[in-house]
């Protein structure tokens, strides 16, 4: 697989008599790729039906004929202010029914039929005149769906197709839904299915299946909308589409988008997403505040490769402070070309940078570009043509299989967000803790979907917090051949959201367990283990089983347990916990780990071995010291 670099750009936001100088000063910095076009909806139909194209045919052949390859992407995450014109309910209406307005971005609900049709009129337009021949290299679907909470809408159009929705889930019964859902309790019994409204506005919580069941319809939404345009794209080219999702936004199932797509992609924000997304802890949003976090990027690298198939890009990587996070620092020197290499490391086809010159005006004027608005070179420039000229030696890259498989499941995101039972409790927290302690023992892990149906290959698996166990993927999981880890939570509802009772959770093909009662913990009163550093947080289940117990709580109350290869893990471990059940799980798997010093982790492919320091001081390691912000890279034997 050869590795190649690119860059964001807006042709309409510049005189066109700079766009030869841009597009060879690209070219000179190393850059293949340039994605243009994905907020061009006004420039491109200025007024209803006045179709100018023109402007983006010249820039199209200015970029073309400098030797660059161009990613297209259709407009449609900035319909025009005429489009609110044409549909004034076209909107998205948040949780309390307040309508999303114009005059930024994302302004659509994914269920108005009449945007609907105008997005599938503009792609179509679009790929007639730019799908034949070969002048766009690939294609990319609107921008970051979801991101800007617009996922969700409480509109009337999606009432609508709501309703129709759960018609089709449930054949048409109504007596159906109401004992799925279980509306006995509190009589909410429905007679018909015009009668059930969004779960929203309610005087308390909702049904949490009403919840969860509206989620999961939402999430259809996204992947009938990406769909739309899929299919009209491929009508008339044969060039990839990707889709650029953004980090840990979690209300649409990425995996399903990208089935219809042939490549992910991903906007990399490591320092934006320090402050905004991750949850640090004040401590360590000081330490790593211009390095980033050191397993937030990686592991949405490893997410976006199980979604696109082994096929991923960093379709935005920052390049310096960005706008719209709490705090905006600077990255080091040297973090733009680490970062470009991280993504290369977990299996990047390419990494470009967003954007190519620092707007110096409207919304994002503040975010940096890897050219200042004033054209002259900014700092990440020259990182980035530093790259470009350790990738012209480096060689193609062999992707490999890890030895571990961690699951990610949107379904369960959402439970979790529907019945946290704690507060602060997510299952995105739970997943990315473990992932956490899986690279501090220095493992490379590949991110699975629900869906996996072979883990061949894999000397351990994890599966914490499925609170909806599927059947194909238990009986996946029982056939596994490797240690395979369960719980918290898992199987602990079916998939209308009732607790199953015979028996109760989770019960697991090969491995007894009953949770007999749940409990969450408050963050000041942490259950230490027996014989090991750590305590249980945050949540605990009380088991009932005959299984091994391989961790305990100083009290004697069972943790972890296994038979054969199936282990369960009833509480929410702290760091410390997780290490010391992930050295446990790797022993009996027979896989040996390489302990991390702090802010260091490594990742390994069938070819290379990368070493990453993201701390601001050098760090002594076992393959010699890691200057601040420093990669080491070696080729490995096959």
């Amino acid at each position: 697989m050869q590795r190649t670099l690119g860059t964001c750009y807006y042709p309409e936001h510049w005189p066109e008599d700079i766009w030869q100088q841009d597009a060879a000063r690209m070219v000179a910095a190393g850059l293949t790729w340039v994605r243009i076009g994905e907020f061009s909806w006004s420039r491109i139909e200025p007024t209803p039906g006045d179709l100018q194209w023109d402007w983006l045919d010249r820039a199209i052949d200015t970029l073309v004929s400098a030797g660059l390859k161009v990613v297209l992407g259709t407009p449609t995450a900035t319909p025009p202010r005429w489009m609110v014109d044409r549909h004034p309910d076209m909107f998205a209406l948040d949780q309390d029914g307040k309508p999303r307005g114009f005059g930024s971005r994302r302004h659509y609900c994914f269920s108005h039929q009449g945007y609907r049709k105008e997005a599938r009129r503009i792609v179509t337009l679009m790929a007639e005149r730019y799908g034949p021949g070969d002048r766009i290299a690939a294609w990319q679907t609107d921008n970051e769906y979801g991101c800007h909470d617009t996922t969700v809408s409480y509109s009337d159009a999606a009432r609508a197709a709501f309703v129709r929705w759960l018609e089709t889930r449930y054949g048409g019964d109504m007596g159906a839904l109401n004992a799925a859902w279980g509306n006995v309790f509190w009589s909410m019994d429905y007679n018909r299915f015009e009668q059930i409204g969004l779960p929203n506005l309610t005087v308390t919580e909702p049904n949490p299946a009403h919840v969860q069941a509206f989620r999961r319809f939402s999430s259809d939404q996204v992947v009938s909308f990406n769909r739309d345009q899929v299919e009209i794209l491929r009508a008339h080219s044969d060039a990839p589409i990707a889709h650029n999702y953004m980090g840990r936004v979690t209300d649409f199932d990425h995996y399903k988008v990208g089935e219809d797509l042939e490549i992910a992609s991903w906007d990399s924000y490591p320092l934006g997403f320090l402050e905004d997304r991750v949850g640090a802890s004040p401590e360590k949003q000081r330490r790593y505040a211009r390095q980033g976090d050191p397993d937030f990027q990686a592991f949405h690298h490893d997410l976006y490769r199980a979604v696109g198939r082994g096929r991923w890009w960093v379709m935005e990587q920052q390049p310096g402070p960005v706008n719209w996070a709490p705090y905006n620092p600077a990255p080091l020197p040297g973090m733009v070309r680490f970062w470009t290499w991280e993504a290369f490391a977990h299996g990047a086809e390419a990494v470009c940078y967003f954007r190519w010159r620092q707007a110096p005006f409207a919304q994002e004027q503040l975010h940096a570009g890897i050219l200042r608005p004033d054209s002259a070179e900014a700092p990440a420039i020259v990182e980035a043509r530093q790259v470009a000229e350790e990738l012209a030696n480096a060689g193609d890259v062999t992707p490999s299989q890890a030895p571990v498989a961690l699951i990610f499941d949107y379904d369960a995101e959402w439970a979790w967000q529907v019945q946290p039972h704690g507060h602060g409790l997510t299952y995105f927290d739970l997943v990315l803790e473990h992932y956490r302690a899986l690279r501090r023992a220095g493992l490379s892990v590949d991110i699975v979907a629900p869906t996996q149906s072979d883990f061949s290959g894999y000397a351990l698996i994890l599966a914490p917090g499925l609170m909806h166990l599927t059947d194909n993927l238990r009986q996946a999981l029982a056939k596994a051949e490797g240690q395979v880890l369960y719980g918290p939570r898992t199987g602990a509802r079916d998939a209308d959201f009732k607790i199953p009772t015979s028996p109760l959770p989770p019960a697991l093909d090969g491995l007894e367990v009953v949770v007999a009662a749940v409990e969450s913990i408050r963050p000041d009163m942490p259950l230490p283990l027996a014989n090991a550093d750590g305590a249980v947080t945050g949540y605990l289940e009380t088991v009932e089983t005959a299984a091994d117990v391989l961790v305990e709580t100083a009290a004697g109350q069972p943790v972890a347990v296994a038979a054969a290869n199936q282990v369960y893990c009833a509480g929410w471990l702290d760091g410390d916990g997780l290490d010391h059940l992930v050295a446990t799980l790797c022993a009996r798997a027979g896989l040996g780990i390489c302990k991390m010093p702090e802010g260091v982790r490594r990742r390994q492919t069938a070819t290379e071995e990368f070493w990453f320091n993201h701390l601001a001081e050098p760090v002594d390691t076992e393959v010699g010291t890691l200057p601040p912000a420093g990669v080491f890279r070696r080729l490995r034997k096959n």
